[in-house]
């Protein structure tokens, strides 16, 4: 009885397609907006961290320690780094979900 039903589940996934990836007509157009996008948002990730240190330094040097713009840096530093491994969370998501990664 196990054994039976076992050999048709393998039966049905053995039979469900698995398409392979690859670029839709039109694709190139979107990876280079992705690309500009991905320079853009990089782009203000530098600045957010000029900013957060030019303010720490002001602060520091009008004597109230610079705490909370260290807290900015940190938020900033997040930002860079979850906008760095954007592709990999969204191909982990993808592949867990049982898409195409």
């Amino acid at each position: 009885m196990h054994l039976e039903a076992l050999n048709l589940a393998a039966d049905v996934l053995a039979a469900i397609p698995n398409p392979s990836p690859e670029e839709p007509p039109g694709g190139a157009g979107f990876l280079k907006i992705l690309g500009w996008g991905a320079w853009i948002v990089f782009g203000l990730g530098v600045l957010g961290i000029l900013f957060a240190a030019g303010k720490m330094m002001i602060d520091q040097k009008s004597g109230h320690g610079g705490g909370q713009h260290a807290q900015a840096l940190g938020m900033v530093l997040v930002g860079c780094i979850v906008a760095s491994v954007a592709s990999g969370i969204v191909g982990g998501v993808v592949a867990a979900s049982g898409g195409m990664a």
